[in-house]
């Protein structure tokens, strides 16, 4: 057996979600959060060279050398799937290894609250799945789609760069591109992607403005669009896209986004008490008050509108944590280190909620 899959069997055997390798350093392990140092021997120069060669897909190999870093997937029957990240440091190759699940957990599975499901229902609209690296985006998306393939007749069409899910058609359809093999660019996929009849669409990230202006245009045609994006906060998220654009163009972006998003889903990961890891999840639909701070362009105030908004299936960081918490799920020294506001939450804690919102959007 190679060194690669030597090291990738060991890191499913410990249910390790990542694998790190970088010259003159033994290969780490991260599990339930945490890296963890391998017993192998530190890798040489010359050994990431050997691993580069033996697991790059050729259409890559020019991707590299121009650009020095490249994303792939990798698959073997007897382990899954692997997402993978080459990239150059100090002029030597290194990489970084997720294990991707075979199967698509449930929403229940992953301990996400249950009014995610109100989007799968939905027809037309503009959903976003955000969070920093490492969040769990993918996963959760995957989740989504997976409840309306098993749950509804649609034709489902997915842009990903690369698949990380693979799917299998249950009631409804679904076609997976998969960018450099399918497709060339994102770009190329989205200019004919509604001659291919689709009800829905998953971009796997939304990356730059002609990728949001395809969206919505697929939106208003009533379609609904999937897609992740790097946000640390739902409402942060929306003014993330707004950066897509030059300032000329943010009021047109913005009123768009206003008249076509659906819902917004931040993530952030925390170590479970009961192990591996638990999402506190920040949910934002565009109810009328939401798409009315949209329009008048008071985004400040998106994070207060979320945390009033709990009769219409809102929650905010805070409030999920604080539910995490009390449930045993997570410690409080754990929900303190993710809690947008520490300090609110801890008032929260002690059974002190101010509730001050409602007169904040008295708009």
């Amino acid at each position: 057996m190679s060194k690669i899959f030597a090291y990738l069997t060991e890191a499913v055997a410990l249910g390790a979600s990542d694998l790190h390798l970088k010259p003159g350093q033994i290969p780490f392990f991260r599990i339930s959060g945490e890296l963890e140092q391998s017993h192998y021997p530190p890798l040489t120069e010359a050994d990431l060279r050997e691993i580069v060669e033996e697991i790059l897909p050729p259409h890559l190999l020019r991707t590299y050398q121009d650009h020095h870093e490249a994303d792939f997937s990798l698959f073997r029957e007897e382990l899954g799937r692997f997402r993978v990240n080459l990239f150059q440091a100090q002029m030597m190759p290194a990489l970084v290894f997720r294990h991707v699940k075979q199967k698509v957990p449930s929403l229940d599975e992953l301990h996400l609250p249950r009014n995610l499901l109100k989007i799968c229902g939905v027809q037309r609209g503009l959903v976003f799945i955000s969070g920093v690296t490492g969040s769990g985006k993918s996963t959760t998306l995957a989740a989504l789609i997976q409840h309306i393939n098993c749950s509804e007749h649609r034709r489902i069409i997915t842009i990903e760069d690369p698949i990380e899910y693979m799917f299998r058609d249950e009631l409804s359809v679904i076609t997976q591109r998969e960018i450099g093999l399918d497709t060339l660019t994102f770009h190329s996929a989205l200019k004919t992607i509604l001659r291919q009849d689709p009800d829905i669409i998953v971009i796997g990230e939304m990356r730059d403005e002609l990728s949001f202006k395809t969206a919505v245009a697929a939106a208003e045609t009533g379609h609904l669009v999937f897609t992740t994006m790097h946000a640390g906060t739902a409402a942060t998220a929306v003014q993330r896209i707004l950066q897509f654009f030059p300032n000329t163009e943010w009021e047109q972006a913005r009123l768009a986004l206003a008249s076509n998003l659906h819902s917004v889903v931040c993530q952030r990961l925390m170590r479970s008490t009961q192990g591996g890891v638990a999402p506190a999840v920040e949910v934002m639909f565009n109810t009328p008050t939401v798409r009315k701070l949209m329009e008048k362009d008071k985004l400040d105030l998106l994070s207060v509108a979320i945390e009033t908004g709990s009769e219409d299936g809102m929650q905010s960081f805070n409030q999920s944590i604080y539910n995490l918490i009390k449930s045993g799920m997570v410690s409080e020294e754990e929900g303190m280190a993710y809690a947008t506001n520490p300090a609110a939450l801890r008032m929260n804690l002690q059974g002190i909620f101010l509730d001050e919102g409602k007169r904040i959007l008295n708009i």
